[in-house]
């Protein structure tokens, strides 16, 4: 009985034993679950402060950069106006120059103080008589008006020497010169068949001297020998661009030359093209498309011929002249690297000068002061641009500041992640 009684005894011990060994695998497995959940709830504390710390210099560098785009559109803005206030004050300057015209140079010290008319100009073209200029001018002296029935002659416009007119004595010869005799004597017609008319060929394609201009001038006993110009207008490739606002003349619309620093060469008086004057009659639907004399005829022949006042002007613009130029004094660039060199070439056909009012304001003291006026405005917007230029400076330095900022800063947050994804990988391989 008694060693019964000593083995029901032992029995309690052994489960107390093994209940308090249970128990404490039981408290380490929630010690343990509670301090995963304290690491894993600063975890999502840490990586929501990162969150929110990345948004928010992404919300600064996008408002930097709000700015800076801001600044650089004012920037923008402020130098059109500035641009648009030097073409003004530009052609201010041209108009009042016109007003003292007695100041600006001659090319000789000849008395030219007449200006030429268009019978002079006439008269100088029919001194070429053998020439197809001097043919067609002495048929239409003969026969006026009936002339331009002619199968011959009715699609021919005119010769460029008296399809336009400048305002000024110097700057006739200069045109002239540069444009030389042949061309002066062009004949200008509007159609291809204008072309066929004036002259035909034979079965064997030679020319054919009985008929078309050249038997013209054999019946007046004025044969007709040598090549001469012909432009058909509807074959010139007009101009594209803007004309002038409001430029009764409508002249062209050509961005004005600009100098490395921005500003306009000095002593540029303006384009060759937009200093002659045409005839109301040839300004519009000169040709099938509607174009006038200026887009097709004279902006072939000048292009953006620039017009200075000095040769030495001229020179110090070679950076801004494209197609050419001219100085009031005789000198004369063909093209860049081009120069005209020597004693100027008496051009015995000229332009006739022009009939129109001239383009001088009434009020020439009211001019002066609108140009004082757009003059101090220019300062302004002078100050203004380097206020604003500080001021995207500034913006741009913040900029690459915080830029800085956010890259160290993501440099750290990745660092942090890092760490946080090797400790939760080492959490989730310990056994619970």
């Amino acid at each position: 009985m008694f060693p019964s009684n000593h083995q029901f005894s032992s029995q309690p011990r052994a489960l107390a034993v093994v209940d308090s060994t249970i128990q404490m695998q039981v408290d380490l497995n929630e010690a343990s679950f509670v301090e995963r959940d304290e690491m894993q709830n600063i975890g999502f504390s840490q990586a929501k402060s990162i969150i929110e710390s990345s948004e928010k210099l992404k919300d600064d560098l996008q408002m930097l950069g709000m700015k800076i785009k801001q600044h650089e559109d004012s920037m923008r803005l402020l130098e059109a106006q500035k641009n648009k206030l030097d073409d003004s004050i530009l052609d201010m300057q041209v108009m009042l120059g016109k007003h003292h015209s007695s100041s600006a140079p001659k090319i000789e010290n000849k008395d030219h103080s007449h200006l030429q008319s268009e019978e002079e100009t006439i008269e100088q073209i029919l001194r070429h008589e053998k020439s197809a200029a001097g043919i067609l001018c002495q048929l239409k002296t003969r026969h006026g008006t009936q002339a331009s029935h002619l199968t011959l002659t009715k699609d021919v416009l005119g010769l460029v020497a008296t399809l336009g007119k400048v305002d000024d004595e110097n700057l006739s010869r200069l045109f002239s010169e540069y444009l030389g005799v042949q061309t002066m004597l062009a004949i200008v017609c509007k159609t291809h068949e204008g072309i066929k008319a004036l002259e035909t060929y034979n079965q064997d394609g030679c020319l054919d001297k009985t008929s078309g201009l050249h038997g013209l001038g054999a019946s007046i006993g004025r044969p007709l020998d040598g090549r001469f110009l012909v432009i058909c207008l509807e074959s010139l490739r007009p101009y594209a661009g803007d004309f002038v606002a409001d430029d009764p003349q409508r002249r062209l619309d050509l961005l004005k030359p600009r100098l490395p620093n921005g500003e306009c060469p000095p002593g540029f008086l303006g384009f060759a093209v937009n200093m002659i004057h045409v005839d109301s009659s040839n300004l519009f639907y000169v040709t099938a498309s509607g174009d006038g004399l200026r887009e097709t005829l004279f902006y072939n022949l000048f292009s953006r011929l620039q017009v200075y006042r000095t040769r030495a002007e001229m020179v110090l613009a070679l950076p801004c002249i494209s197609e050419g130029a001219v100085s009031l004094d005789g000198g004369m660039i063909r093209s860049p690297g081009v120069f005209s060199l020597g004693s100027r070439e008496e051009v015995d056909v000229r332009f006739p000068k022009s009939s129109a009012t001239s383009d001088v304001p009434q009020n020439y003291i009211e001019t002066e002061k609108q140009m004082k006026e757009m003059r101090w405005e220019k300062e302004k917007l002078e100050e203004d641009t380097k206020r604003e230029l500080a001021l995207l400076n500034n913006a741009k330095f913040n900029f690459e500041r915080k830029k800085q900022d956010f890259v160290k800063f993501l440099a750290q947050s990745s660092s942090y992640a890092t760490q946080h994804q090797f400790q939760a990988a080492r959490d989730r391989l310990t056994p619970r």
